[in-house]
């Protein structure tokens, strides 16, 4: 069981500090969620706990500094998805997994039985069986999105950095990675520190958050801790209400503002976090809810902006749509 702790960590790239002061800590078997709107650093913080950035600061996994790790020995410690990768497209899907074991192998060495029973075990896991011979250049977004997360846990390291883990995912197989990574998490004491724009199954899934705002450490705590309508109405600029489902967590709920009276023009647009005809806004019991329902607006972007602020990216999963997400149904 491996934990890891961030302390006074700061990025600063081209000479604009793009991190600053940044704590946290994820106990072995946790999991963190960072969240934040647009060009907060999301991804950025990632990129410097996987060593992939330069930073000040200290990053320790069960008290070892991960920069005085050799290579080999820090990808055996952690692994690292981003959130828009770089793949080799005429590359089999079964090949590019079992790269995840590359960490494991002598120098000059192929991988053997165990790696490709590894590599296999984890394809069928996250249902690619069928394209295990299909070249990774023809898969769509979501099958190559599962491809990079399936060579990410064959490296069987006890820390996973996921970078948005579900985008371009469609609803079932959100639901269905992020429950393999929970199980992994629950079962073999993984520790998880994920980026993820949806704040409901942010949730759903951490059991900690880490709101950043403007490279800085707005907030860190549980879900509803974080989460409440007053702080997203503040940072995200956005008129939600904020309740608690069966289990106790929060979901977050997108209040469309109220229009005007029938002739008028224009639409009234309520102060966010303010209670309206729609509910009023904070954590709240929600009669006859059967699971969390949230949406949530994203934060696109390839992973190499070094602010974290590219805008514009879509996806196939819905998080606009109060109908849409995998988390209007209760978890298994």
């Amino acid at each position: 069981m491996t934990g890891i702790e961030v302390a006074a960590l700061e990025v600063t790239r081209d000479r604009r500090r793009i991190l600053h002061g940044i704590d946290a800590r994820v106990d072995a078997g946790g999991w963190l969620a960072v969240i934040g709107p647009n060009g907060a650093g999301k991804s950025t913080l990632l990129k410097a706990v996987a060593g992939l950035l330069p930073y000040s600061g200290d990053v320790r996994v069960d008290g070892v500094r991960l920069r005085d790790l050799p290579p080999r020995k820090l990808a055996r410690t952690l692994a690292y998805t981003p959130q828009n990768p770089v793949v080799p497209q005429q590359m089999s899907v079964r090949e590019y997994v079992l790269l995840g074991r590359t960490p494991h192998l002598g120098y000059l060495a192929v991988p053997g039985r165990r790696d490709r029973a590894v590599a296999d075990g984890v394809i069928e896991r996250l249902d690619l069986t069928e394209f295990a011979h299909r070249e990774v250049g023809r898969l769509s977004g979501g099958e190559r999105q599962r491809v990079v997360l399936a060579r990410a846990l064959a490296q069987q390291a006890p820390v996973l950095l996921l970078d948005e883990p579900t985008t371009a995912l469609d609803l079932g197989h959100q639901q269905q990675v992020l429950e393999l990574v929970d199980l992994l998490r629950r079962d073999d004491g993984l520790t998880v520190v994920t980026t993820l724009h949806d704040l409901g199954l942010a949730a759903q899934y951490a059991e900690r958050m880490l709101l950043l705002v403007e490279g800085g450490a707005a907030a860190a705590g549980t879900a509803a801790e974080v989460l409440t309508a007053e702080s997203i109405a503040e940072h995200y600029q956005a008129h939600v209400e904020v309740v608690a489902g069966r289990d106790g967590r929060p979901q977050v709920h997108l209040l469309r503002p109220r229009p005007h009276a029938p002739g008028a023009r224009g639409t009234a647009t309520a102060a966010p976090g303010k209670a309206d005809a729609a509910g009023p806004a904070g954590v709240q019991n929600a009669p006859g809810t059967a699971g969390a329902r949230t949406t949530d607006s994203s934060e696109g972007g390839p992973t190499g902006s070094s602010t974290d602020s590219s805008t514009g990216s879509s996806t196939d999963s819905p998080t606009g749509s109060r109908t849409g997400s995998p988390t209007e149904r209760a978890r298994p």
